[in-house]
């Protein structure tokens, strides 16, 4: 399971993005027939095909958990911020997707692909110096996020200060070490930290809080700050990037029944012959199929539970076992060729 408490990313299968956004996961299992409300019709049988399609989530099912750095409050000095605040504006969903193909897919590692894209994104120019001290950045235990936490060394080495790297797990155990001071910056996901944070500091007698994350960018990062603050931990900039859930199609799928958006696959492709594929728990999760008959009236067919958002589910796809799967918006295989 990834560190952000939502699902683990495998890189395999070649995949040509059409836009990019996430979230998912409840109990089923293969079979599962869909929640029914809604209209049903013949639907849309799968179509194999080696190229996938991320379906835009236009409707915004999906809360922003876009990429944002996260100090420990007593070392938020401006020049440090500013630092990784120009990591954060010289990243998009794209570059994210090409860092994570140099790692995931060309096998660099996580420093060498931060170096190779500050280089090419000039990312050091312009930092403030002046920062002086050691700066310990914490990195969660999977690539993505360890060379995210490369490019806050590049950016934070430039400003003056003395930084190393450590890869500290999840966030149960880096989240208390950030506001200890034990690490002083962590690369975050805005909206799962956000909720992560309001958990922690505003449950009340064991009862968990309404989340206060929300597909509004603005009002995520609103509410996480505020929560941030309560524990010490203060956020920079968010950067454009996502790494949030997406439904992917083949591209033969997308072309036969011509969608590429979740609307239009509500519209075209509810019934009998559409089958979902997603982790087990995702039937009964609200980012993922619950979600997709609420806000999108979506009603498959038929459920195969697979993995989340990894191998099985992109093979299922690509072999045409499934009409529509769960994968990650930044996964590297989503690179164009």
């Amino acid at each position: 399971m990834r560190t952000r408490t939502r699902l683990a990313v495998g890189a395999a299968g070649a995949i040509v993005a059409a836009g990019f956004l996430a979230g998912c996961g409840g109990a089923g299992s293969s079979g599962t027939q869909a929640p029914a409300t809604g209209a049903q019709g013949a639907g849309c049988a799968p179509v194999a095909g080696s190229g996938l399609v991320v379906l835009d989530d236009d409707k915004k099912l999906q809360n922003t958990d876009n990429i944002i750095p996260a100090i420990n409050s007593k070392v938020a000095q401006p020049q440090l911020v500013a630092a990784l605040d120009k990591v954060s504006d010289s990243l998009d969903t794209t570059k994210l997707i090409n860092l994570n193909k140099a790692v995931d897919v060309d096998r660099k590692t996580p420093k060498a692909a931060a170096e190779e894209f500050a280089a090419a994104s000039n990312l050091t120019a312009g930092i403030p110096t002046g920062g002086s001290g050691n700066i310990t950045v914490g990195a969660a235990n999977f690539s993505e996020n360890q060379t995210l936490g490369e490019l806050y060394r590049i950016a934070l080495t430039a400003a003056g200060y003395q930084v190393k790297v450590q890869q500290i797990g999840n966030r149960e155990l880096y989240e208390p070490a950030l506001e200890k001071g034990d690490i002083q910056v962590v690369p975050e996901y805005a909206a799962t930290m956000a909720d992560f944070l309001n958990n922690k500091v505003n449950a009340n007698a064991g009862a968990t809080p309404p989340p206060i994350s929300s597909p509004d960018l603005d009002q995520t990062v609103n509410g996480l700050k505020a929560a941030g603050e309560k524990v010490g931990i203060t956020f920079g900039k968010p950067s454009a990037a996502q790494d949030q859930n997406a439904f992917a199609v083949t591209k033969a799928f997308a072309d036969k029944y011509g969608v590429r958006t979740l609307s239009e696959l509500a519209a075209k492709c509810s019934g009998s012959a559409t089958v979902l594929g997603g982790p087990p728990e995702c039937p009964q999760r609200p980012k993922c199929q619950a979600g997709l008959v609420q806000v999108y009236n979506f009603n498959a067919g038929r459920f195969d539970s697979l993995d989340a958002g990894g191998p099985q589910t992109k093979s299922a796809l690509t072999t045409g076992t499934i009409s529509v799967g769960l994968v990650f918006s930044s996964d590297g295989a989503l690179a164009a060729s």
